[in-house]
Parts: C-alpha cells; structure tokens; sequence
C-alpha cells in the first residue's frame, strides 16, 4: 500500500477593524492539520470494498448494525497544484450546465481534494467493510468513515439548481 499524507494548511482572518496602520497589521496564524488515510478503495470482481489499516479494525465495532456509511476519501488521481488551482467548472463535467464554483457543485477538483460516498453497507469483516458502490477509483485512499444516521443526517426544504435535479 501507498502512505500518503495529507497536510491541510489554514490561514485565519483577524479582523484589524476599519483601519489598520502598515506597522500594525498582524499575519494571520496558520495551522497545519496532518491527515492520514486509515485504508483504501479496493475493488475485485464485482464487490467494492473499503480495507482498513488492520491497526483501524477495532474501529470498525458495530458499524454492522447500520446500514449506511459515509465515506470521506482523497481524490488522490487529481492531486495536482493545477487540479487545485481551478475554482470553476460544468458540473458533471457537461458543457450545458453553465460555469459553476466548486463549492456549489461537486467537482472532483478543488482546493482541497476531499471526497465524500454515502455507501450501503453490505457485509462488515474483520478490517474490511463491503459497500455496494462508491464513485471511487480502486486504490483511493480513505481518510474516515462514519455511520449515516437519519435524523441527523437529514436536510428540509433542501433546493439545488435545476442542472442538479435528476435526469
């Protein structure tokens, strides 16, 4: 397997006020978060599969007893500085859906390249969890799984543009 380590770069905003004086402007504070992926996409046959780290196995304990999960990945075949350069996109990659940033679609470039699957839960073994489909190139690197849990993971009155909408 890969390593792959992720660092994650955030510049916080000081509001200074209205006017701030050359000689007393502050820099914003950068933090660093390092993430490290626990597992990877691995397909074979016809099964999708998420294989853990075996070190991440314990973690897995009652994820059985939900039938959905939320899997956050790395779009890691797109890591480049290019890749993360571009704000704007065709949704879907469609030239007739009109230019559209990246935070209001989910284009597969995009500064930080964090993907997310909600995935049906089908089998969960030892370090692997089986799903029944994710949108995930075999080998992806996975960085957290989390249980989908109605109620919590439920959005009203939900609105998306109209080339969102089913086909």
């Amino acid at each position: 397997m890969i390593r792959l380590t992720i660092t994650f770069v955030l510049a916080a905003a000081i509001p200074l006020g209205n006017v701030v004086a050359a000689d007393d402007a502050q820099q914003p504070a950068a933090t660093e978060f390092n993430v490290h992926p626990i597992g990877h996409v691995k397909k074979a046959d016809d099964r999708m599969l998420i294989v853990l780290d075996k070190k991440y196995r314990d973690g897995l304990l009652g994820l059985e007893q939900w039938s959905h999960v939320q899997v956050i990945w790395w779009f890691d075949k797109n890591d480049t500085p290019q890749q993360r350069g571009i704000l704007q996109v065709h949704p879907r990659g469609d030239q007739n859906n009109p230019v559209t940033g990246v935070f209001a679609c989910r284009a597969p470039v995009r500064p930080n390249l964090i993907g997310l699957s909600l995935c049906k839960v089908l089998a969960v073994k030892d370090n692997v969890v089986e799903v029944q489909t994710i949108d995930a190139f075999e080998g992806t690197p996975v960085l957290d799984l989390k249980p989908f849990a109605p109620g919590q993971d439920l959005a009203s009155g939900v609105k998306v543009p109209k080339w969102a909408g089913p086909k």
